[in-house]
């Protein structure tokens, strides 16, 4: 076990990325059943939504499971974490904003909690507030992503260099291949998003999956450029839309409403590709098939001990 797993009490050091308002109970246990770190995101659903997912992932694991909060993006920052105290939560993620003033007190209820970070000043202050894990989010990744354009593979050995803590490398990652490379860098471990959308029991629209598997390596693009909002998103017909909006000028207000997990709901969930978004990596290319999560997590150890080992005979 390394510092990771052993920090978080998990075998695979494979942590699910937060998912916003199409987080389920279903993906976050079965992902923690399979030996990685399942996760509930909270998006914008209000406290009383996330705490039914809450319920229901206790009911279907007893394996460790995280809880995401992206602070500049939820109106309920406050009453969502007071459930971390309520049902005894080990982990929390934090992303989108600054976790000093709310680590301390998740220290106290006995939580590790886990930074995404997205520059090595970012990592650096949050080691400095008490972050336990800093994830260093590539712009490879899906979904709100950072306006600094850094890659995964120059941020993360950068972020090992310059922080004490483990660090999990984030964005563009979706096989065993991509976590040799990642613990090669300096990772302890690895977060995915999409790679975890193509799964059995992912309960998505099939239509999304699909795209997924269609995908090729330029079948990602980034909207909110010109508003200062970037996100990555699989290219559809709505993902053009809100591009074509761009060109003529839209406002901020407007491209966040276009961009609401209400639109991310459709896309994700009812599949109409037309008249919502649906988040993804640049991974989205290497992906061909849909295993079960567990039959995924089993193969992308073996396949990045055998990647490492590979890697090793070179030298030897």
């Amino acid at each position: 076990m390394n510092s990771l797993t052993n920090l978080l009490k998990i075998n695979y050091p494979i942590i699910q990325g937060g998912m916003g308002n199409i987080s389920n109970a279903i993906l976050t246990a079965a992902v923690s059943e399979a030996g990685g770190l399942g996760t509930i995101g909270a998006g914008t659903m209000t406290p009383a939504e996330v705490e039914e997912i809450i319920k229901e992932t206790i009911k279907r694991t007893d394996r460790p499971f995280a809880l995401n909060v992206a602070l500049t993006v939820s109106p309920y920052v406050r009453e969502i974490l007071s459930l971390v105290k309520k049902y005894t939560i080990p982990i929390v993620s934090l992303s989108a904003g600054n976790p000093a003033p709310f680590i301390p007190k998740l220290h106290e209820q006995g939580a590790k909690v886990l930074t995404v970070c997205a520059s090595v000043k970012q990592a650096k202050k949050a080691e400095a507030a008490g972050s336990d894990v800093i994830v260093a989010e590539g712009y490879e990744a899906a979904g709100i992503n950072s306006a600094l354009e850094t890659t995964t593979l120059v941020l993360i050995p950068q972020i090992v260099e310059a922080v004490n803590i483990p660090v999990v490398a984030a964005g563009g990652i979706g096989d065993g291949k991509g976590v040799a490379s990642m613990l090669a860098l300096g990772a302890s471990g690895v977060q995915m998003g999409t790679r975890f959308i193509a799964t059995k029991e992912a309960p998505f629209h099939d239509k999304y999956k699909q795209k997924i598997i269609e995908a090729s390596d330029h079948s990602t693009l980034i909207v909110g450029r010109s508003v200062g909002r970037i996100r990555r998103v699989l290219g559809t017909d709505y993902a053009r839309k809100l591009l074509s909006y761009e060109e003529k000028g839209i406002s901020l207000d407007d491209f966040n409403r276009l961009t609401s997990e209400e639109f991310h709901r459709v896309g994700a969930l009812d599949g109409k590709e037309g008249e919502g978004f649906m988040n993804g990596g640049q991974i989205a290319g290497l992906i061909t098939d849909i295993p079960t999560v567990q039959q995924l997590m089993d193969r992308m150890i073996n396949d990045a001990k055998k990647q490492l080992e590979h890697a090793f005979l070179l030298f030897k």
